[in-house]
């Protein structure tokens, strides 16, 4: 994710709204929402770097529908960040709120609501009737109408907001769980009784003159939800994982560690890798409220930032990624080179307590990025394909890569798709925050342009087309079987 602790409020008067005091803002009518297929372009193959808005794709990969961001969102400070999937619906945050797509069609997205309420980042889990939103920035208060106030003031609120999503129209919050430091991302581990689903918040950077988050801060946050009966969520634990303080880091080279940016879940193996900063690490979950580390690495030479995680479906891989640059640099130029900015592809060895992560290879898009692109790795999932390893990612304005890690030591791509720049002179943030596989087809948050739909036609995926999910977390994840 951009490391951005924005708090900025965009106002919009009541009477516009109309809904504003729930939270909801209504949408557009429908004609306005649906984006003909013609307009998404055909797939082109083009090894130069593309102009303004231009698109380059491999023959492969192809667009199939763009929703541009709608009012009140269609701001420059509204990015488009995280996304989760239930039946029908695409949730999407953004620094200002959420939106909720219907994606029925996938060729004709619609705006089913949007729900404004500031709090950077936004990120979004889903759970049932429950949607889960991560603040991220200082607030006056837990309400969707707080203003930006510092940190330093003891009465300031960052953490995590609930909602109920039962109607996907008019979306209600219902409760706010306040965590040290806020929440810059979190990951829904369900409990083993199925009475409880657990957040484990993660956060960092801390300060001496913030009164809720001060040096030390090495621990995550576990919330714990009733299902039945949300409002009573809280704080259960803050387990630290990192009682020697974390990786110290090289200042102006690699991040110390204070605290984890994501942890990805693999709930069914009760396991979780966690990227934090200066560390990757794997994490034994069997008991939920309390997490263990078994297994640290780290890189000085290559890795600046551990951002987030992913296994493979086996559970005997782990890919993390490095946010070079904060998400907001161009690293996918010819000076910085292949290694920095990169995924890291780690197998799983050992049993039990013993498990290792051995170092096997890295992997970035094979394509030189201008200037004024800001290029790193970042979110992606797997493409559940039996019996490869297969993710579909993210790059920002690098684009979304597919790419095949089956041999952990030789990863290798077989479908990308991007837009050129959002501007010839000058570097403006911009770019796919997300990019997901779900039931058939690629999202993508893009942070300026909105939700981009498209289409993998590959004889090495199409098994994926024959698998659907009822709901997608990717920080949550499932094997294809119990699928």
């Amino acid at each position: 994710m951009i490391n951005i602790r924005m708090s900025r409020v965009r106002t919009v008067s009541l009477a516009a709204t109309g809904l504003l005091l729930a939270g909801v803002i209504a949408a557009p009518p429908s004609s306005a929402q649906e984006i003909p297929r013609a307009q998404a372009g055909p797939a082109t193959v083009d090894s130069a770097v593309p102009g303004v808005d231009e698109i380059s794709s491999s023959p492969n990969l192809r667009q199939v529908a763009n929703l541009p961001k709608q009012a009140p969102f269609d701001t420059t400070t509204a990015l488009g960040t995280d996304m989760a999937f239930q039946g029908r619906y695409a949730f999407v945050g953004n620094y200002e709120g959420f939106v909720i797509y219907d994606v029925s069609r996938p060729s004709r997205p619609t705006i089913v609501s949007q729900v404004l309420c500031p709090g950077s980042q936004n990120d979004i889990s889903i759970s049932g009737n429950l949607l889960f939103l991560s603040t991220d920035s200082s607030r006056s208060d837990d309400s969707c109408a707080s203003t930006a106030q510092p940190a330093s003031v003891k009465e300031s609120w960052e953490g995590i907001k609930i909602f109920d999503i039962r109607d996907k129209r008019n979306p209600r919050y219902i409760k706010s769980v306040e965590t040290a430091c806020g929440s810059h991302t979190h990951t829904l581990v369900p409990g083993k009784d199925k009475r409880n689903v657990y957040l484990y918040v993660s956060s960092y950077s801390p300060r001496a003159e913030f009164p809720d988050c001060q040096p030390p801060h090495d621990s995550i946050s576990i919330v714990k939800v009733p299902v039945k009966d949300p409002t009573t969520a809280s704080v259960v634990a803050t387990p630290n994982l990192f009682p020697d303080g974390g990786y110290p880091g090289i200042p102006g080279q690699t991040s110390a560690t204070t605290g984890c940016h994501d942890i990805t879940a693999y709930p069914s193996k009760d396991l979780a890798a966690g990227a934090c900063m200066g560390d990757g690490i794997l994490l034994d979950i069997k008991d939920r409220e309390a997490p263990r580390v078994i297994e640290r690495v780290t890189d000085s030479v290559n890795f600046a930032f551990w951002h987030s995680a992913t296994f493979n479906n086996a559970g005997t891989k782990v890919v993390f990624t490095d946010e070079l640059g904060g998400g907001g640099a161009a690293t996918c130029n010819e000076v910085v080179g292949p290694d920095r900015g990169a995924d890291a592809i780690y197998d799983v060895t050992g049993r039990g307590d013993a498990r290792k992560l051995a170092f096997r290879s890295y992997y970035k898009i094979p394509r030189v990025n201008a200037d004024t692109e800001n290029c790193v790795a970042h979110n992606g999932s797997l493409i559940p394909v039996p019996g490869r390893d297969i993710m579909v990612q993210a790059w920002y304005q690098g684009g979304i890569s597919v790419w095949d890690f089956t041999d952990s030591a030789k990863p290798k791509e077989i479908a990308y798709w991007e837009r050129g720049p959002l501007d010839a002179a000058q570097l403006r943030t911009g770019g796919s925050w997300s990019a997901y596989w779900y039931n058939g087809h690629i999202y993508s948050s893009d942070i300026q342009k909105g939700l981009d739909v498209l289409e993998l036609r590959d004889p090495r995926t199409w098994l994926a087309q024959l698998i659907r999910v009822p709901e997608l977390n990717v920080q949550t994840q499932a094997g294809y079987l119990s699928w």
